[in-house]
């Protein structure tokens, strides 16, 4: 009792707080990345009336910055002395205290998690406040609570310059060329990927910008490895490099937060040695919109679309995120994927739901997907009129993934061709998730391949391997799930080609494929303005 009345004393302290409502405190520190995520999404509450009170471990001159270029318009107030920090002892930060009408804590929330936010959020009488596709990760640690520090002082005041992860940043910097100096050759020596690109002039890039409605400050996301703010603007002038139109910004700012996503993990993949780099797979509407290309020559220079859109990705990793291959890229052969690597699925010929479906969305919803991927391993069969034989070559081919003893810790993409697809469809196999389960439990490594102790890589972890029999042969099982396999169709309706595309290291400690939605065509109206 003594403790709740202690508190409630506490509380009586910050100017801004109202006795006799709901509150929602929150303790933070100005340097720490993941309150600099999760402190915004608490506007929205604020903005329909809820208190908010931020509570910051620092002092004045770094919480005024923070404030500032994070957006904050709730009230934020100092904790002097850590006084509130030590009655409410939060073991990191940030940490969500909802109040009760009394005072009374009767939730609380540690670290960024959307969830818990959207629960808060609903104990609250609130909609959602944080959507599941906004570029940010569904969960993340915070970081030590200030007043735990071993020299933690009396005043509150901890660091003095944060590192602010800011909503908005300034301008990109303008080159002015001299008279004798070649545009074209400058911009290809600065910011090119081995090919000439367009010169990102501002009156360029002033036209770029009128494909989205989103300010040319803004920042969408911190590109890897170098962790580059790609605003808009930014993005903007790597698109026109790259010989995009304006139209294709709706794609690329969904991109770059889908590539800025955590669970894709683009600091890993750009610099892995291994072959991968971000497949980008187009769904929806907009293919038509936009004219993606998805038949003949789906992985090759056939679409302006395609091409540029892939280019520009890749523009923005090297110019934004700072991975070139001559530095921080350390792929040891390389992928030609890495100029461009953008397809879309051809979904009038697949018979079975489009991709996003899979991705969770609806068939009229517009996706892009992007997947850590190696180059494509074909699959030729021809003579087969029923799906088991293909799908048993397909098998052949998931089995030598990454490499062909190493097990359990990759995941594939089976791209079908129309008329392999066709024929599965056709011969016993209407349901995709059919298709799926057939290649998992038919995919795998004979127990034999184990038997002499010679070192190679992926027999050190026999014991964690799975056994199962494939047509009468022992065999350890490739895949961990039969969510590992992804299956889409694409490609030309004439010849019997399909592919498998292998992935990097994928979960947690690797890449994890991400879908995000993109967002409907402006109107002309909202051009014009």
């Amino acid at each position: 009792m003594a403790q709740t009345t202690e508190r409630r004393h506490e509380l009586r302290t910050l100017a801004s707080y109202r006795p006799g409502t709901k509150a929602l405190l929150v303790i933070f520190e100005t340097d720490c990345p993941t309150c600099q995520l999760a402190l915004p999404y608490l506007n929205a509450l604020a903005k329909a009336g809820v208190q908010v009170i931020g509570v910051s471990q620092d002092s004045a001159q770094p919480t005024t910055q923070f404030v500032e270029q994070m957006g904050i318009t709730y009230p934020v107030e100092l904790d002097a002395g850590f006084t509130l920090s030590r009655h409410y002892q939060p073991q990191s930060v940030p940490t969500l205290y909802l109040l009760d009408e009394t005072g009374e804590v009767s939730r609380t929330l540690v670290g960024f998690d959307k969830a818990g936010l959207n629960d808060i959020a609903a104990a609250l009488g609130h909609s959602v406040i944080a959507p599941a596709n906004d570029g940010a990760p569904a969960w993340k640690p915070g970081c030590g609570s200030r007043h735990l520090e071993p020299h933690a002082g009396e005043d509150g005041a901890g660091a003095a310059e944060p590192m602010l992860l800011r909503r908005v940043a300034p301008p990109a910097s303008r080159v002015t060329l001299s008279d004798d100096e070649d545009p074209f050759e400058y911009c290809y020596r600065e910011f090119g990927d081995a090919l000439p690109v367009i010169p990102p002039t501002a009156e360029r890039v002033a036209v770029m910008l009128r494909g989205t409605e989103l300010a040319p400050d803004s920042v969408i996301g911190r590109i890897p490895p170098a962790y580059g703010e790609a605003t808009v603007e930014k993005i903007a002038a790597n698109a026109v490099m790259a010989g995009c139109k304006p139209e294709m910004m709706r794609v690329l700012i969904p991109l770059v937060r889908a590539l800025c996503d955590e669970n894709f993990n683009a600091h890993g993949v750009q610099a892995t040695t291994h072959f991968a780099a971000p497949l980008v797979i187009v769904n929806g509407p907009v293919r038509e919109e936009l004219g993606f290309w998805s038949r003949q020559n789906v992985f090759s220079n056939v679409s302006r679309t395609n091409s540029s859109v892939g280019r520009a990705l890749q523009l923005m990793l090297l110019n934004i995120g700072g991975g070139r291959p001559d530095g921080i890229d350390m792929s040891a052969l390389g992928n030609p994927g890495k100029f461009s690597y953008c397809i879309a699925e051809n979904e009038e010929e697949n018979p079975w739901e489009p991709f996003q479906v899979d991705r969770g969305f609806t068939r009229n919803d517009s996706t892009v997907t992007l997947f850590a991927a190696e180059p494509p391993r074909g699959v030729s069969e021809h003579t087969a009129a029923k799906a088991e034989p293909i799908l048993r070559a397909i098998c052949q081919v998931l089995a030598t993934v990454w490499s062909y003893r190493h097990l359990m810790n990759h995941e594939a993409l089976v791209v079908l061709c129309p008329e392999h697809a066709k024929t599965i469809y056709n011969t016993g196999f209407s349901d995709k998730q059919r298709v799926r389960d057939f290649l998992f439990e038919n995919t795998g490594v004979p127990m034999r391949y184990y038997a002499e102790p010679d070192g190679g890589e992926g027999t050190q972890l026999v014991p964690h391997y799975r056994e199962i029999t494939i047509q009468g042969e022992r065999c350890y099982q490739k895949f961990r799930s039969p969510e590992a396999i992804k299956i889409i169709v694409t490609g030309g309706t004439a010849g019997k080609f399909s592919a498998v595309i292998g992935s990097w290291v994928t979960g947690p400690a690797g890449s994890q494929m991400v879908t995000y939605p993109i967002p409907p065509a402006m109107s002309a109206s909202r051009k014009a303005g």
